[in-house]
């Protein structure tokens, strides 16, 4: 879904409407860049088929699609998708990439994928993140790999509420998914610490959680 941290909307308001307001703010919210840890942990992965969670405008669907991997995006935003569909036709990939229009807090699996990647999947509106994650997790063919990126921390300047759920570290998360199992491997259990710059110019610093686990094939 990509980084929040700073914003602070009501907790009641309805995901989809939100994330239509939230992109409609601005003609382009993200960078357009895949996220550093996605390009980290999936270059030296063999392309198959992946699906990445909240997609928002496709930056990291696009970068898979240009490493050969068969991808399916999903995000609630229909705004958004829009975007990422016409970022796909300008990088020449567009058919790789199917985009579906899902709310992830009620979506299940219809089949399983090689990769599938959720890249900060936070959220100022309540998101059942562990359950999302869980399903993510069906999400993964024998033999494939499941990639989850998020915060462990938001910085001291950030308007961002308290989380619905904790934001674990990676082992963490890999013990709340059961991915702790005889049938899974974890191969990156990892904190990654950034510097990162707030919007009135504040410099900080930033701990990500990185979990890359393999379903036995």
């Amino acid at each position: 879904m990509s980084e929040h941290v700073g914003h602070n909307h009501g907790e009641t308001e309805v995901p989809d409407d939100f994330w239509e307001s939230f992109y409609a703010e601005r003609d382009q919210i993200w960078s357009g860049k895949p996220n550093a840890m996605l390009v980290r942990e999936a270059s030296d992965l063999q392309p198959g088929s992946a699906l990445e969670l909240g997609c928002g405008e496709g930056a990291d669907a696009i970068w898979l699609a240009a490493q050969g991997w068969q991808v399916t995006g999903i995000d609630v935003s229909g705004l958004a998708l829009e975007r990422a569909a016409k970022h796909a036709e300008d990088a020449g990939v567009a058919e790789k990439i199917q985009w579906l229009k899902r709310d992830l807090s009620s979506w299940e699996p219809a089949t399983q994928y090689d990769l599938v990647s959720a890249q900060f999947l936070h959220s100022p509106v309540e998101l059942p993140r562990n359950t999302i994650l869980a399903a993510a997790a069906r999400a993964v063919a024998p033999g494939g790999a499941l990639l989850v990126v998020g915060h462990e921390s938001f910085p001291s300047w950030s308007k961002h509420p308290e989380p619905h759920e904790p934001l674990p570290t990676a082992a963490e998360l890999a013990v709340e998914l059961g991915l702790n199992a005889p049938d899974w491997s974890l191969e990156t259990v990892d904190s990654v610490v950034r510097d990162i710059t707030g919007p009135e110019g504040q410099t900080g610093t930033l701990t990500d959680s990185v979990l890359l686990a393999r379903r036995a094939g």
